[in-house]
C-alpha cells in the first residue's frame, strides 16, 4: 500500500482539519502501543501516551512512518499472541471502562479498519487509475469468483493471495 505513493504524497495534508497518511500511521502507532503494551494488567490508555501529538504532522521520512508503523504491529501482535492462554471473558480496562478481551479485539479491530480504510482511500485519491488494488480490481469480480469456485471448497485465508501472491 505504500510502496504505491511516493513521499510527497505519505505527507500530503490538503488542510489542516484534515491528516496525512503519515500523521494517520502515527496516531495507530500511538494508539497500539497504548492499548496492548501490558494491557492484561494496565489500563489501555497509558498515563505516557499524548494523544494529541499524535496528530501533528511531523513524521520527518518514509523510513520513520515504516519504524512507527511495523513497532505499532509487532505490539499488536505480540500482545495478541500472549493471549493464547486467556479467557476471552477476562475483563480489562481501557479508560477505566471495563471491556472483556473480546470486546477489546473487536474495538481495536474496528478502529484499525477505519483508519486503514482512510490510508487507502487518500492513496487512491491521489494515484486515481494508477492505484493498484488490494483485493479484488474493479471489474475484475467475475474474473475471481471463477478461479476460486473452481478450486473446489478447501481451507484457506481469505488474505493468502493479496498478502502472498502465488504462481498458481
Amino acid at each position: 500500500m505504500f510502496e504505491q505513493l511516493d513521499d510527497e504524497q505519505l505527507f500530503l495534508q490538503p488542510n489542516s482539519e484534515s491528516n496525512s497518511i503519515s500523521t494517520i500511521v502515527k496516531h495507530l502507532w500511538g494508539n497500539m502501543l497504548s492499548r496492548w503494551t501490558d494491557f492484561l494488567h494496565t489500563d489501555g490508555e497509558k498515563a505516557w501516551r499524548n494523544r494529541d501529538a499524535e496528530f501533528e504532522n511531523d513524521i520527518c521520512s518514509r523510513k520513520e512512518m515504516m519504524e512507527k508503523w511495523e513497532s505499532g504491529w509487532k505490539c499488536v501482535f505480540d500482545a495478541l499472541n500472549a493471549t493464547k492462554e486467556v479467557e476471552l471473558s477476562t475483563i480489562v480496562y481501557i479508560r477505566n471502562q471495563g471491556h472483556t478481551i473480546m470486546e477489546v479485539y473487536h474495538r481495536q479491530l474496528a478502529h484499525y479498519a477505519y483508519h486503514i480504510g482512510q490510508i487507502v482511500h487518500i492513496g487512491k485519491s491521489l494515484k486515481g487509475t494508477d492505484w493498484q488494488s488490494l483485493s479484488i480490481p474493479r471489474g475484475k469480480s467475475d474474473e475471481f469468483n471463477q478461479t476460486h469456485f473452481a478450486k473446489g471448497q478447501h481451507r484457506a485465508n481469505f488474505t493468502d493471495e493479496f498478502l502472498r501472491p502465488t504462481s498458481e
